[in-house]
């Protein structure tokens, strides 16, 4: 292990990132709309909006009110748990985006190099597709606007591509030095929630699930029968950094592995009767062996998924300890479009186990908390004051489970720091892989016929290396660290050999190649056998 202490850097913008995802989605159990009109008591909450008038009018610093507003709204939702919520009308459309799993677009994906918005991928079938573009093209007009050399941002892209269905966006486009013009009719593009799935062995089939919105569980479905077609008997299901979304999908999805009437997740609440979620008959894996892979950014739903497997003795959960949410959220919405996302349950798994962690200490704690994991090394080991009979539960077959605070692994798998430095972390968290990884298949995109003929005849030689450390010190900024640099060197190699797979082949090479040296799988692997 590499031991530096500026690589405490790495884990909590992990951390902070995934966290994110996983308390703004949330679980959405349905929405419905209030009439406020009848309330009572309004006269006495007025108060709050008195006083933020007074503070918008006499205070020393000019303040916006409306901001003001929505944060005491946030902070009032939050002393009461950390992940009841206000979403203000203009945050709504993306994040309900991501739980419908589709929006109003053309059907790229892009990131922006040297100012220049670069497409990456056009999605099959999609506006774009149809329209005649291709990866490797440059977007330098959008409806006669230049956008190139210019400073802008990904929002500020995706605000002018983005749009109602039938629309249609103008853009002039540079391929291979020449400009050519396209128009494009707007579609609805889905968002896929389902990043990967292949045989990684003759009867080993691995899914990727990287949320669970509406879509996931059809999304799964036809993953699974497609798998089982080429000969799958056993899964690894890789919830890793999956910070949840949608009960009823983490259902549907448990339901496949579980024979009729099992229990999946039991919901209650003081307003809200209990209620048990049961497998219905004919789960299309009821017969496939699982393993399931978690980590500490795995949250919500999909500890639904693993606490099921556990507790009905049907797979082994591989990995570390999960985030602990065992909150369950309806959406309210509000009468200027924004919405109230409150906890109004708490889910139980098969065993009774209720497994959110503890949040007293307020908000900053409960999020901090997972910083924490690593400073007390329960990355590296697992936290044995977790482990007590309190908290203990029996499975059907007599395993003990640990209730208390996330799914506690079967099988517990280090985190692996091998190879890290602070030269690394500088170059993984830029975009010194992903933009040398563009430039490297401009001139290659069809020299490889497969994802297994690009592993089986492709390295990352010394020459690369080198052209990609001038690469990132110039483009990027990166400074090139000799002693980092050696220390890194295999994992830097096989990054940038899956960051070119996933130019080719999307998140499907990327882990394809990845997935050969990731210690969880591998360990997953061994388990199944």
């Amino acid at each position: 292990m590499f031991n530096n202490s500026k690589n405490t850097f790495l884990l909590p913008l992990i951390f902070a990132g995934c966290i994110a995802v996983g308390l703004w989605l949330g679980n959405a159990l349905s929405s419905q709309t209030i009439d406020f009109t009848t309330s009572e008591g309004g006269e006495k909450y007025q108060k709050i909006q008195d006083i933020i008038d007074v503070l918008d009018k006499k205070y020393v610093d000019s303040l916006d009110g409306e901001n003001l507003f929505e944060q005491t709204i946030s902070d009032m939702l939050h002393k009461l748990d950390p992940h009841s919520n206000y979403i203000p009308a203009k945050d709504l459309q993306a994040i309900n985006e991501s739980i419908e799993g589709k929006f109003g677009g053309v059907g790229v994906r892009f990131f922006i190099l040297r100012d220049t918005v670069c497409i990456t991928n056009v999605v099959d079938g999609s506006p774009s597709y149809v329209a005649g573009l291709k990866a490797g093209d440059k977007i330098i007009q959008v409806d006669g606007k230049s956008i190139a050399n210019k400073k802008i941002t990904n929002e500020k892209i995706m605000s002018l591509l983005k749009g109602k269905e039938n629309t249609a966006v103008s853009l002039r486009l540079l391929r291979n030095g020449k400009t050519l013009n396209k128009r494009v009719i707007r579609g609805s593009i889905p968002i896929e929630s389902i990043l990967s799935a292949y045989m990684i062995q003759p009867t080993v089939g691995y899914v990727k699930i990287e949320l669970f919105s509406v879509t996931t569980a059809e999304e799964f479905r036809k993953a699974a029968v497609w798998l089982k077609q080429q000969g799958m008997k056993k899964m690894i299901l890789d919830l890793r950094n999956n910070g949840g979304g949608v009960l009823q999908s983490a259902t549907e999805i448990t339901d496949e592995f579980l024979g009729e009437n099992i229990p999946i997740v039991r919901t209650k609440g003081a307003h809200m009767q209990s209620k048990t979620y049961r497998a219905s008959a004919g789960g299309i894996l009821e017969n496939t062996r699982v393993a399931v892979l978690i980590n500490a950014n795995s949250a919500s739903a999909s500890e639904i998924v693993a606490g099921a497997i556990q507790d009905n003795d049907r797979g082994i959960i591989i990995g570390r300890r999960s985030f602990g949410k065992g909150l369950v959220q309806e959406d309210v919405q509000l009468r200027d479009g924004s919405n109230l996302r409150l906890t109004v349950a708490r889910y139980y798994t098969p065993t009774g186990r209720c497994i959110q962690k503890a949040y007293e200490e307020g908000y900053e704690e409960y999020v901090n908390a997972q910083i924490d994991r690593y400073d007390n090394g329960e990355l590296y080991a697992p936290d044995s004051t977790l482990y007590v009979d309190s908290l203990k539960f029996k499975t059907p077959k007599g395993r003990i489970v640990y209730g208390g605070g996330g799914i506690m692994p079967d099988v517990f798998v280090p985190f692996d720091s091998v190879g890290t430095s602070w030269y690394f972390t500088e170059l993984r968290y830029s975009q010194a892989f992903s933009a040398f990884a563009f430039d490297f298949v401009q001139n290659k995109r069809t020299k490889w016929s497969s994802i297994a003929d690009f592993d089986k005849t492709f390295t990352v030689s010394n020459e690369i290396l080198s052209q990609f450390v001038r690469f990132a010190e110039k483009e990027q900024k990166i400074k090139e660290d000799k002693i980092g640099f050696l220390h890194s060197k295999g994992l830097i190699s096989k990054t940038l050999k899956a960051e070119i797979a996933r130019q080719l082949w999307l998140e499907d090479g990327y882990f394809q190649i990845s997935n050969k040296t990731d210690n969880e799988v591998q360990k997953a692997l061994k388990s199944l056998k």
